[in-house]
This record gives C-alpha cells, structure tokens and sequence, in this order.
C-alpha cells in the first residue's frame, strides 16, 4: 500500500474514521485534502498531525452541491490531479417513529439522505469526471452496518447507507471502462468521540457483546480496509462491500 505522490480527498476528515484515514494515507505517502463542514479547529489539529507539508483542509457542506463542486475544483487546482477520493463524512439524526413528529421525520429524513447520499453521489459524480480525464482513480464509500441490520431509531440513517452501498456498486460498473474502482467499507460501531459517550454508558457492555471480541472496532481498522480498496492491486475487488465489524453482524 504505497501512496507516494497520489492525491487523496478525504470528506469529514477531521475527526473520528475520516482522521484515521487521513493519517495512514499520510503515513503511506499520500498528499491528503481534508475536507470539513464546520470544525475548522479540529481540521488543522488533525492536518498538524499527519507527516510532511503538502496537505490542505478544506471548507464544504457536503449536502451543498456547488460547495462539493468547488471542494473537488481547490484540490485539482492545489495538486493537479486527483486521485482517490473517500466518502466518510455522514450524520445521523435519531427519529424513532414512535417519538417523533411528522415535522421532525421530514426533516430528519431530508437532512440525512442530503448529507449521506446525495453527497456523496455528487462528490463521487465531480471527482469521477476529473479521474475519467487523467486516466483513472478510486472512490471509496463508508457506508455502516446499519445499511444490513437495521437502524430502528434513526431509519433513514440505515436507509441511506443502504442507498449508498447499491450507488458504489452501479458505478463501480459504470466506471469499469474508465479505469476507475469503487468500493464500500461499512464499519459496526467504532470507538470514536462521538461514540464515546454510548460507549461509556449503560448500553456499552451490550453494544461490545455483540462482537464475539467483546469490543468495537478503532478507527485504524476501518482506515486499513479503505487504504486496501483504494490500493494498487485490489482492482478486482471494485463494487465490493467490506465489513469491519468484529463478526457483530454476519451476512452471505
């Protein structure tokens, strides 16, 4: 997994998965864009880690379609070129159906599958026309186990994540021809800030049962598997679904 020299755009790369993927496309030689909507302190702390000087952070709303736009144009304009690109920014709103209002459902419904997959789709949609341009590329998609299992008290977080693993896999089809490779990571819970407080909580013992490893995964193990999707020699993988989650969910 050698990155030297290849450019790499990570979207809510910040915190939590998309700074541990920043930092080991970093430690692999990358030139690493960080993308974030609106924590700009957190955004330089992680660029102030990762190793050599040609990084950048970025300000975007991914459910903003001219910002997504402008985002992918800065790096082409910084770096020349674009080379892998990875989906991991993603919010979650908690609507049970039984608690909320019809108010709150419409708007937890609409601001979710704005951010989850119409972002993406238009992140993936710009940066595909500039890969199909220089000759290729990778996109790489987190999705979540939520997408099989079922999100009960946020559904269009489930809902979205499904949406987005059948989005990478009709362009991992659709952009065969043009040399560009398409897969999907979809973690289980992962131990990041903004799960720590369910983790420390009375629900956390149970959520680190359901893993036969009785824990949940660090944000290293999700950032391995996407470094592996968006590496020379997994090209035969493109429209792949890799799952990182400790065994907590099994499906064929």
């Amino acid at each position: 997994m050698d990155f030297t020299n290849k450019t790499v755009l990570v979207t809510g790369g910040s915190r939590g998965i998309g700074k541990a993927i920043a930092i080991a496309f970093a430690n692999k030689g990358a030139r690493v864009a960080i993308l974030y909507r609106a924590n700009k302190q957190a955004a330089e702390a992680t660029l102030a880690e990762l190793p050599g000087d040609k990084h950048i952070t970025l300000q975007a709303d991914v459910a903003d379609a001219q910002q997504v736009k402008s985002a992918v144009d800065k790096v082409v304009a910084e770096f020349g070129r674009l080379d892998i690109v990875v989906n991991n920014a993603g919010i979650g709103i908690y609507h049970p159906i039984e608690l909320t209002n019809y108010q709150d459902w419409q708007t937890a419904w609409q601001q979710t599958l704005d951010t989850n997959l119409l972002g993406p789709a238009n992140v993936c949609f710009c940066a595909a026309k500039i890969m199909m341009q220089q000759g290729g590329g990778r996109l790489v998609n987190v999705s979540s186990r939520g997408a099989f299992r079922g999100e009960p008290t946020k559904p269009a977080y489930g809902a979205s994540k499904a949406a987005l693993n059948s989005l990478s896999q009709s362009l991992a089809v659709a952009l065969a021809p043009h040399n560009i490779f398409v897969g999907v990571v979809a973690p289980g819970f992962v131990n990041t800030e903004l799960t720590a407080d369910r983790l420390s909580g009375p629900e956390g013992e149970e959520i680190k049962a359901q893993s036969p490893f009785n824990r949940v995964a660090e944000p290293e193990e999700v950032a391995h598997a996407v470094l592996f999707l968006a590496s020379e020699g997994a090209e035969f993988s493109t429209g792949s679904i890799i799952d990182v989650n400790g065994a907590s969910y099994l499906r064929s």
